[in-house]
């Protein structure tokens, strides 16, 4: 039920980011695909971070590039 929860507060704080979770969406790179500037992507990161109580090691927080990897990560923290 946990999982449940988490997950539902990162949906909504990528769809705040407007980046949605579904189909290729889940997979698409922030940079090349998202047009998104890497201060975006560490506010996403750090909003996540902060919402689930969580925290990443900075190597992979600068490695990640995708949607469905920072969850990965967020959810095996």
């Amino acid at each position: 039920m946990k999982n449940i929860s988490a997950m539902k507060k990162a949906i909504g704080i990528f769809q705040s980011y407007g980046i949605p979770l579904t189909g290729k969406r889940k997979s698409a790179n922030f940079y090349r695909e998202l047009d998104m500037d890497k201060i975006f992507v560490s506010g996403l990161v750090f909003e996540l971070e902060y919402g689930l109580n969580k925290e990443l090691a900075d190597e992979k927080a600068n490695q990640v590039e995708t949607p469905s990897e920072l969850i990965g990560y967020l959810m095996s923290a």
